[in-house]
């Protein structure tokens, strides 16, 4: 049976549970650092303790040794700091401001960490005694046997985050992406080893799902190296705890910064660029920035930033790198800004392998119809691009929401590898492989439908003139339930004086 992202382990559903309760009053977008922080803090801890157990066991008194811990990459964890102490005044009226110097305390000791974690427990609208049964919750953790504790606390921050952006609606589109599209870009590009980047990371899920493709795959996180940044600072700093979290050593720049005016990353070449950046954003500065080096295939349009971010992306690519992002439909065909043009030079240097139209209703945030783009620099089929037409599929999970499930993505991917192997064949209404002279001839507009066709419909083998008599009884039976109501109308219009 397929699965899809919204599955659930228990714990997951009992800390957002639990995180409603703890809401009160407050913003969803408030209580997120209160509910993530808790959890990165958990974490942590938990990764102290079982290191501290080890060495008590050791019997040697290096317990308290901060190098015995960051050697590993490892948190050193201060004792006022610990989950124990924590606990044990979790029903005091203080625990707010326990939890707050414990957060000090943490960043003291790890400079990874300064400036990142929530210090905000002890404001007066936050419940305490509500606090309080959370961090009970917390400390059951172990009870739970669906896998360890990194684990556990890993799949509940990326849940979480999910609920957070439900909650958010628009203003989530600045941390999340949804778990499938990621995946998606994932299973595709395929990660193995590299250097990954991601220019506007939100919240770290495509480093997140490359972590995980490495590790599903058997192959060690260690051989993939991970950069990116964030505008935004509150989700710079929880990009910072979810890969923290996920043991995903990562470069994300010293600050936030806006990666059009202040690269963190100027000489990086990555293997791998995925991103999801924020769709037709305007007023990015275009004016201050004119002559840039990046600007390789045309200016971009002031109003507009879409092919900023993919020329950005081109920028920093490796002689054999690939990039998967998200864009907007409106960048497949338009020719407003000088964006055509762009596009143009972008396809002439074949540098598009393959273009992916998505289902609707994937994101919270958004009803705005997207693709997803595959670029490389070193493309296996020469002068060919792959157009996969996946507005079909997917599952709808709630009345607002779709999601791809994992039998989706493997499909998306198994078409995309046949490809590169060069033995696909046509799909009608799904895929196709088109050469560089027909997308030309197409005046360089790369949507799917134009190149995947309509799918074949069965024929039922029904004759002619025995389907439109069928067709034309039916209809004449229709004509006469019209009539009838139409009749009853009139009735009870005239007998409270309305005459038709």
């Amino acid at each position: 049976m397929d699965t899809n992202n919204t599955a659930e382990i228990g714990f997951e559903k009992q800390i957002w549970d639990a995180a409603c309760v703890l809401r009160g009053n407050m913003d969803a977008s408030e209580y997120k650092s209160v509910v993530l922080g808790l959890i990165f803090l958990k974490y942590i801890s938990d990764r102290f303790d079982e290191k501290y157990q080890a060495l008590l066991a050791e019997g040697d008194g290096f317990e308290e040794d901060v190098d015995e811990y960051t050697s590993e990459g490892i948190f050193f964890v201060p004792e006022n700091a610990r989950w124990n102490v924590i606990a044990s005044n979790a029903h005091i009226p203080e625990i707010g401001t326990i939890i707050d110097e414990a957060m000090r305390a943490i960043e003291k000791e790890n400079k990874r960490l300064k400036d990142i974690l929530p210090k905000n427990f002890a404001r007066p609208e936050l419940d305490k005694r509500r606090l309080g049964d959370v961090v009970d919750l917390f400390t059951n953790i172990k009870m739970v046997d669906a896998g360890s504790s990194k684990d556990i606390l890993g799949r509940t921050y990326e849940y979480c985050l999910s609920k957070f952006a439900e909650q958010e609606g628009k203003l989530a589109g600045e941390f999340y992406t949804p778990s499938c599209v990621v995946r998606t870009l994932v299973e595709v590009l395929q990660p193995y080893n590299g250097r990954v980047y991601d220019p506007c990371c939100g919240s770290g899920g495509m480093f997140v799902q490359s972590a995980k493709f490495v590790e599903n795959h058997r192959g060690n996180i260690n051989d993939i190296s991970v950069y990116g940044q964030d505008s935004n600072p509150t989700t710079w700093k929880m990009a910072q705890m979810n890969l923290a979290i996920r043991g995903i050593d990562a470069d994300l720049g010293k600050f936030n910064a806006d990666t059009f005016f202040n690269d963190c990353h100027p000489t990086l070449r990555a293997d791998y660029i995925m991103a999801n950046p924020p769709f037709n954003l305007s007023d990015w500065g275009a004016d201050k920035l004119t002559d840039d080096v990046r600007w390789q295939y045309g200016m971009p349009p002031a109003g507009n930033a879409n092919f900023a971010w993919l020329q950005h992306m081109i920028h920093h690519l490796a002689p054999n790198g690939k990039i998967g992002m998200v864009l907007a439909n409106g960048s497949l065909s338009s020719q407003s800004g000088g964006e055509g043009e762009i596009r143009k030079n972008i396809i002439n240097a074949d540098l598009v392998e393959c273009i992916i139209a998505m289902p609707t209703q994937l994101f919270y945030t958004t009803q705005i119809p997207v693709s997803l783009w595959f670029l490389a620099k070193n493309k296996k089929q020469k002068g060919k691009t792959l157009f996969i037409d996946a507005r079909k599929m997917g599952t709808m999970v709630s009345r607002k929401l779709r999601e791809l499930t994992d039998s989706d993505i493997a499909k998306i991917a198994e078409t995309y590898n046949t490809y590169t192997e060069g033995s696909l064949e046509n799909v009608k209404g799904f895929c196709a492989v088109v050469n560089a002279e027909e997308i030309a001839r197409q005046d360089y507009i790369l949507t799917p439908g134009r190149y995947v066709g309509i799918e074949e419909q069965e024929d039922n083998s029904e004759p002619f003139e025995d389907k439109m008599n069928r067709l034309t009884s039916e209809l004449s039976q229709l004509f006469a339930k019209s009539h009838e109501l139409e009749a009853e109308i009139k009735g009870k219009l005239g007998a409270i004086g309305y005459e038709l």
